[in-house]
């Protein structure tokens, strides 16, 4: 399984960006997301940026991932995502996060 990391672009050259996410800094591949400007938020798997992403989503996958790392390790997982889930969204809430609005 891989796990897409959400990292910030912190300078870019020719067909790569310098990112920063999650305690790591690397050079990724932006073959699939076009131009960059410092201060944009990719989401990376495995060293390709594959996604674009804001601030807000950016939060949002940490925030998950923070849950997933406190699982591995042993701690509750029962706290706050900090987004909510598709399973407690409202249609309207599902349609708008899947971009049918």
């Amino acid at each position: 399984m891989c796990i897409g990391m959400p990292m910030q672009v912190t300078s870019t050259e020719p067909g790569h960006a310098w990112c920063e996410g999650r305690g790591e800094r690397r050079r990724v591949t932006t073959a699939l997301v076009g131009p960059l400007e410092p201060g944009d938020w990719l989401l990376v798997f495995l060293g390709d940026a594959r996604e674009r992403i804001d601030a807000t989503r950016a939060a949002e996958v940490n925030s998950a991932l923070d849950l997933v790392l406190g699982a591995m390790q042993g701690f509750d997982a029962s706290g706050d995502a900090g987004f909510v889930l598709p399973s407690r969204m409202t249609a309207e809430q599902l349609k708008q996060l899947s971009g049918q609005i």
